[in-house]
């Protein structure tokens, strides 16, 4: 009797677990959703006019799915880059010979942004770990600079890696702004990136990091074209299509021009 009882309540009891367990996936779903990440910029093309000397961009965004208590407390961080068409970069290091300065070195670094402007919420170094940083290649500190077949002390790739930056930097092609990124309310953030006068022609990259308590959450990227217009872009288009045309009549402009500046300031 007490076998046939325990027989018939094992399925029962089998059947209320399996039931529980059905029960909690609804529940788990929901703890695991992740914070999520949109961004929209105020224009999605720059033109480059005769009279351009350069621009602010301003990025709109919004953190979804946020933990109302982390954000209450400010623990949600957002890094906004705007990066230029990536390209080789060869950084050259003078030496003084005999009285004269000339290229004794050089080193190339493979495909780096040309440009690199940088806003953030706070310092980066408040937001998260600098080895963190550098695994997402985050601020103008933690750009992946490959050299291209370097042989040699790793002390001299140091020096050139940070005299790349400085001049860079110095050029005002690489700008950080540790405050450009503000919460306009609990979840929705405004972001302002400068846009240098000598900023390259191509498709550039807006990319937006989300940060939880130091640790990295997602990224959202858009394209932004910057394009030559006007005069600007059919000398580029005439330089690039036509190269022996082009030089010869740069040739033939400077002689005319030389050639009228005499005529002109001529002593008689």
């Amino acid at each position: 009797m007490r076998l046939r009882l325990l027989s018939m309540l094992f399925p029962l009891m089998l059947l209320a677990e399996t039931a529980g367990a059905q029960m909690m996936l609804p529940g788990q779903a929901t703890q695991t959703i992740a914070e999520g990440l949109e961004i929209g910029t105020s224009t999605s093309e720059i033109a480059i006019t005769s009279d351009f000397h350069g621009a602010d961009l301003t990025i709109f965004g919004a953190v979804t799915n946020t933990d109302s208590l982390l954000l209450a407390i400010g623990q949600y961080d957002v890094v906004v880059v705007l990066e230029g068409p990536r390209e080789d970069a060869t950084v050259r290091r003078k030496e003084r010979v005999f009285g004269i300065w000339i290229n004794t070195r050089s080193m190339t670094f493979e495909s780096v942004p040309h440009s690199y402007s940088m806003s953030s919420s706070r310092m980066l170094d408040d937001i998260t770990t600098p080895l963190d940083l550098t695994d997402q290649g985050i601020g103008i500190d933690h750009i992946p600079l490959t050299p291209i077949g370097f042989v040699g002390n790793a002390s001299n790739l140091g020096d050139f890696r940070q005299a790349f930056r400085r001049l860079q930097e110095k050029g005002g092609l690489y700008d950080r702004d540790p405050s450009g990124v503000r919460f306009v309310s609990s979840n929705l953030f405004k972001a302002s990136l400068r846009l240098p006068a000598n900023i390259p022609n191509g498709v550039h990259t807006v990319r937006a990091y989300l940060f939880k308590s130091g640790t990295f959450v997602t990224e959202k990227s858009v394209p932004l074209r910057v394009i030559k217009t006007g005069i600007e872009q059919t000398i580029t288009d005439a330089a690039h299509e036509q190269p022996i045309a082009y030089g010869l009549f740069a040739v033939f402009l400077a002689l005319l021009t030389g050639w009228g500046a005499s005529v002109v300031f001529r002593k008689d």
